[in-house]
């Protein structure tokens, strides 16, 4: 059986900017490797409600888990969970129990909930919250739809919360040989031994060192005696 399949939404102009450098792609494609669940398409869009709510209802049929990142705070241009809510046809304002964490939250520091801060409180009907033990307010699953700030420490407090409620697969496994020759040295044994291993991902990372060429071989798979055979074709090769 092929692995569960996932993609991922990366939301905000101050990521396409420049402004700021994603992170949360890098973590997520990381656990989600860890538990045998396949990463096949990333997309980062800016803050505008027709293009999340396409991406949304495009990556949702497409794929097995949806994962996004940003705009669920407290302010203007956080957008996304009204943008989750229409892809899916959902009311949305806020909920009782969303409320009542905030309030928990905001009391035992003194702060108050003001009308901003309850914005995080407004989740779509049927959703199920996603515990945040960093800052509080809730991210939520819509669906296969897991809706996620974009803070890096928040975001990977969620990702900790929904991934042992996901089905996984075979982990992903692999395997690096170095190889001190060029990529056109190395490209046809390479090719052939590909061919040999379909069920392999075989990956060439060139590299320039002291005026010398090489390249780093990647060998995934989800079987280590296949991996570790493909392996020793490469190391009899060169």
């Amino acid at each position: 059986m092929p692995n569960p399949t996932a993609a991922m939404i990366v939301i905000g102009d101050e990521i396409l900017s420049g402004r700021t450098r994603d992170s949360n792609m890098h973590h997520l494609a990381g656990q989600l490797t860890s538990v045998g669940i396949d990463l096949k398409e990333v997309r980062m869009i800016g803050d505008e409600h027709g293009t999340i709510i396409a991406a949304v209802q495009t990556m949702a049929k497409a794929y097995d888990n949806v994962f996004t990142s940003g705009g669920i705070g407290p302010t203007h241009d956080d957008i996304t969970a009204d943008c989750i809510a229409a892809a899916f046809d959902k009311h949305i304002d806020v909920r009782d129990d969303a409320r009542a964490i905030l309030t928990a939250h905001y009391a035992r520091s003194g702060t108050e909930l003001n009308e901003a801060r309850l914005r995080m409180a407004r989740i779509p009907d049927d959703a199920i919250l996603i515990d945040n033990p960093v800052s509080a307010a809730p991210g939520f699953t819509l669906e296969n739809v897991h809706v996620m700030a974009g803070v890096p420490s928040v975001f990977e407090a969620m990702v900790a919360t929904v991934l042992p409620t996901l089905t996984g697969g075979a982990p992903l496994l692999s395997a690096t040989l170095r190889i001190n020759r060029g990529e056109g040295d190395i490209a046809g044994p390479l090719g052939q031994i590909a061919k040999d291993h379909p069920a392999l991902s075989i990956g060439s990372y060139p590299f320039q060192k002291d005026g010398k060429y090489g390249a780093h071989i990647v060998i995934r798979g989800s079987n280590q005696v296949e991996i570790d055979a493909a392996v020793k074709k490469l190391e009899s090769a060169f």
